[in-house]
């Protein structure tokens, strides 16, 4: 071979079509493989994580070895290990928490009876049972395995969802979505402080009545009740027309806040009943997994009657000019400044297209309602 620079030579490979297919695959394959082997990875770490934090509680770590057990360990592991960095003391500390936290729940449901029988998240999707033959917790004696789902979330997502949620439910919830849609820490951080857990599917609606009986829990998971619009200031919205123009500008931060699923169709579609009778729903989108469109109604005041009449005006246009034959039944979504609950539950009660209403919140109100919690919260300390 010649120390010298040269070209290549290629003679004698035609590169056709078949080939340049085949290289494509052998990427993609090539990529796959790397994701199974970090994920492969990131799940022996975490065993190993949950394992640890179950061994310092059966073996009642402090109680045995004194105050300083957590100190002594964290300086004898990193001497074993000095090129890992995930053996800090708080570390230590959290992996113990982590076991604990789902260990504790287990336990007091295993007490009462309960065989952890939890419904799914979302339509079709389990995270966590515990039935013959399909046990993702395990009870043996008095440890807890480590369920699989749970191999393929990072460790300092595990750490935010375990110290945030107040209960198993929640922390499952959030287990769910992490795994289901790939959120990103900062996302998971965003919708944990924004309540998703209690907010989702918690929108008032009609769908009982609206809806076919096998679509209504999974059109509710659509909507929420509160949407977290902090990328909107409450300087920059007077009226109505100024908050449909913040989310037509911000559309990708909105369609993050109306969850995953969701195409942006667009803003003011041109709704023409004749020469002369017009109107322009405010934004349209369409949820590719219910197969749906969804029509959004933005209102910079609070819940009135009339509001629900015109959005099932714009819902019956979408079903009669838009649905196609393998498309659900369209839904609307009117979004308000406040909604006092019975006047929206008087409003819907005999509207006959799906509707629902939830509230927002701006800037200003969500970063002075964190100042306020953070605020108590030293007060308590």
């Amino acid at each position: 071979m010649s120390d010298k620079p040269t070209f290549v030579n290629r003679d004698g490979m035609l590169a056709d079509k078949e080939y340049v297919e085949w290289l494509a695959d052998l990427k993609r394959r090539y990529r796959q493989s790397q994701l199974r082997a970090a994920v492969k990875a990131n799940s022996e770490a975490l065993e190993f994580c949950w394992n640890l934090g179950r061994d310092i509680v059966a073996k009642k770590a402090e109680s045995k070895w004194g105050s300083g057990f957590f100190n002594q360990l964290s300086l004898d592991m990193r001497a074993m290990f000095p090129g890992e960095k995930g053996f800090s003391v708080t570390n230590l500390k959290y992996m113990k928490r982590w076991y604990l936290f789902y260990y504790e729940y287990f336990a007091i449901r295993h007490q009462v009876g309960d065989e952890l029988n939890l419904q799914p998240v979302e339509k079709n999707e389990t995270v966590i049972r515990h039935q013959a033959g399909d046990e993702l917790f395990h009870q043996a004696g008095e440890e807890l395995r480590m369920p699989q789902i749970f191999g393929v979330i990072p460790w300092k997502h595990h750490v935010h969802i375990f110290t945030k949620s107040k209960s198993l439910d929640e922390a499952l919830f959030y287990i769910n979505k992490v795994a289901t849609e790939g959120w990103s820490r900062a996302q998971l951080e965003h919708n944990v402080a924004a309540h998703l857990f209690q907010s989702q599917g918690s929108a008032i609606t009609n769908f009982d009545r609206a809806l076919p009986a096998s679509q209504i829990e999974e059109a509710k998971q659509l909507l929420k009740k509160e949407y977290d619009l902090r990328f909107v200031t409450e300087e920059a919205v007077k009226e109505e027309k100024d908050l449909e123009n913040a989310l037509a500008k911000n559309v990708t931060e909105f369609l993050l806040e109306l969850g995953k699923g969701f195409a942006y169709l667009g803003r003011q579609k041109e709704l023409q009943i004749d020469e002369e009778t017009v109107f322009f729903p405010d934004l349209l989108f369409y949820h590719i997994p219910q197969r749906r469109y969804v029509i959004v109604e933005l209102k910079a005041v609070k819940f009135m009657p009339e509001f629900a009449g015109k959005l099932n005006f714009y819902v019956t246009a979408a079903d009669k000019l838009l649905r196609g034959e393998d498309d659900n039944p369209s839904v609307g979504l009117l979004i308000c400044k406040t909604a006092k609950k019975t006047v929206v539950e008087w409003s819907l009660q005999d509207i006959q297209k799906p509707l629902g209403v939830a509230t927002y919140q701006l800037q200003e109100v969500v970063d002075r309602t964190v100042a306020e919690l953070e605020a108590r919260k030293e007060d308590n300390e």
